[in-house]
């Protein structure tokens, strides 16, 4: 989702960057606390890149699931970034780790207006419309192989290089991802599925992240579509 945050951030919107897991599991060279620091580094190196505000994660790889803990330390973050687009994982996607952060991720947005639910760190409920977007599952299908169309794709050409260099600050991850998943080059793999999304518009686009909007209920007005409004020409419409 990097080339939608660098669009955003060329019209004026302040991004940020949170993963929830530390990466402590990714390496078969190093233990899970130097993985751990060695991932940190990256990451806040890879939000450097971005230009966008760091947040800390939150529990190990893999410790990722849906409690009442997790959710109080997400809801801190989003009070915290006090947001009108929050862009996360599919719903339904490769891994439980994604599946959990997305579930965090919106139960955490909906209730940043209550005050009565504590976070953790504490932080002020915050008042306003907010919409949330999912982004395709890694293979742009679900677990059981059924296929996943997005609902909008934001034309990421003009940025894929800054992407580029923000995803190569995961440096750590080349080894791990080409010996336990077969990804030969995480960064080919990139390239390689932003041209098929961008395919899928079939405007002759070069580059594409694509996304779906999660229901307006509980969040804002039906109509509320902050992401297109804010990127206007960027934003190509599926269907």
């Amino acid at each position: 989702m990097a080339g939608t945050l660098l669009q955003l951030s060329k019209v004026g919107w302040e991004i940020h960057y949170l993963n929830l897991a530390n990466g402590c599991c990714g390496s078969m060279e190093t233990d899970r606390q130097e993985t751990a620091r060695i991932r940190l580094e990256e990451a806040q190196r890879a939000a450097k890149i971005l230009g966008a505000a760091f947040h800390h994660p939150i529990c190990d790889d893999m410790a990722i699931f849906y409690t009442p803990e997790l959710l109080a330390k997400v809801a801190s973050a989003v009070r915290k970034a006090d947001p009108q687009i929050v862009l996360t994982h599919a719903l339904v996607d490769y891994m439980e780790d994604h599946q959990n952060a997305a579930r965090l991720a919106v139960s955490a947005t909906f209730i940043k207006f209550s005050p009565n639910f504590i976070c953790d760190p504490p932080a002020n409920s915050v008042i306003g419309d907010v919409a949330v977007y999912h982004a395709q599952p890694h293979g742009n299908c679900t677990p059981v192989r059924e296929p996943v169309m997005p609902e909008i794709i934001i034309d990421c050409t003009d940025v894929i290089e800054q992407k580029t260099s923000a995803l190569a600050a995961h440096a750590s991850q080349k080894n791990w991802l080409d010996s336990t998943q077969k990804m030969n080059s995480y960064i080919q793999s990139m390239i390689d599925n932003s041209k098929h999304v961008a395919g899928l518009a079939d405007r002759g686009l070069q580059h594409g992240e694509g996304w779906r909007r999660h229901l307006h209920l509980g969040f804002g007005p039906s109509g509320f579509d902050p992401l297109s409004d804010a990127l206007g020409e960027k934003v190509f419409r599926i269907g």
